[in-house]
């Protein structure tokens, strides 16, 4: 970790913090939400939320994409969608007697995905390519989608009848999954407070280039070897819980988190540091983000479906096994675990 790097932190959080500013002045409350979608915003990862309408999950996107000068395109996924719809399709023009190329809504910097789930597999499947590879594949050509480039797609949990279960390769590609609750009533009164006046304004604080700066800026994050371990013991555990002294789970879980689940825990918790001002990260960072990485990644066994359990439910018996790492008492210990390579004096 670089001194530079150590530098441009402040400087950084300052830059998202104007961000979040900008987006607080049209969404009321979902603080957690927020931090998030920022969260994936520098990770380069997806989001795949869950709550019932009217949230604002749509009205944040929109906002955010405002604030950083991007593009924003929103597609209501429905039973009669096909793949052309989300990445374009050759058009053959009589005029000219040839074909050209009409891309789809894909190509953008923020994408919402409204109620995702409510379109086929073959449709959900379309979007593989392009949250993968950032890119789309049409009669055979290849076109990049513009970067930045973030998937937030929406579930609705009330309503399922006419709804399409996820594939698991699909779902296992967005960073994170986030549960977003209903509001209080003081943030509720705020809302309506804010409805009867003219809407606020949203001012441009950056540039997709800054964004993309922020993006390199967050891979430079030094991440101790020991939470790398630590994501990788959550990780195993949730596969053979056996091995982690976690026995009395091995029947709820059908399947445990893949590879992804530990990148997402450590790339996710690169953002998180930096979003606090910090070039460094810290056990608090993947811990505080344990629940939103590994709650789609774990599929439950019919029994623990009978018996009530939630995936939240069996993380928790996870991280109550799998301790923590301690924190740094000093700069200098960051780093400092047999094998690790020393830090930058002065660094932290």
């Amino acid at each position: 970790m670089s001194d530079n790097l150590h530098q441009t932190a402040p400087a950084t959080a300052q830059l998202m913090e104007q961000i979040l500013y900008e987006v607080k002045r049209v969404v009321v409350g979902q603080d957690r939400f927020l931090e998030r979608v920022m969260v994936a915003l520098l990770a380069q990862g997806h989001l795949l939320v869950e709550g019932v309408p009217g949230l604002a999950k749509t009205l944040t996107v929109k906002t955010l994409a405002n604030a950083v000068s991007g593009g924003f395109k929103r597609i209501q996924f429905t039973p009669d969608l096909v793949p052309a719809d989300l990445v374009g399709t050759r058009v053959y023009n009589q005029g000219t007697g040839q074909f050209s190329t009409t891309v789809g809504p894909v190509f953008t910097n923020l994408l919402l995905a409204d109620e995702i789930n409510r379109a086929p597999a073959k449709v959900q499947s379309a979007l593989l390519e392009v949250m993968q590879e950032r890119q789309v594949t049409i009669a055979g050509e290849t076109w990049k989608v513009p970067a930045p480039f973030v998937v937030m797609a929406t579930q609705n949990p009330i309503e399922t009848e006419g709804t399409y279960p996820l594939p698991e390769a699909q779902v296992d590609r967005f960073l994170m999954k986030v549960m977003v609750d209903y509001p209080s009533d003081a943030e509720e009164t705020t809302i309506v407070e804010r409805m009867l006046q003219p809407p606020a304004p949203v001012v441009a604080v950056a540039t997709t280039d800054q964004l993309l700066q922020l993006q390199a800026e967050c891979r430079r994050v030094y991440v101790d070897p020991s939470l790398v371990q630590y994501a990788v013991r959550l990780v195993s555990a949730s596969r053979k819980p056996a091995q982690h002294d976690l026995k009395d789970l091995a029947r709820f879980i059908t399947f445990g988190a893949s590879p992804r689940g530990t990148l997402g825990l450590i790339e996710g918790a690169r953002a998180l540091a930096l979003l606090r001002g910090r070039a460094y990260a810290l056990p608090d960072d993947v811990t505080d983000l344990v629940h939103d990485v590994l709650r789609h990644r774990i599929m439950l066994s019919y029994e623990a479906l009978s018996e009530g359990l939630s995936s939240d439910q069996i993380i928790d018996k996870i991280m109550a096994r799998v301790p923590a790492p301690p924190k740094p008492l000093a700069p200098g210990q960051i780093g400092a675990t047999e094998g690790a390579a020393p830090v930058v004096s002065g660094a932290i």
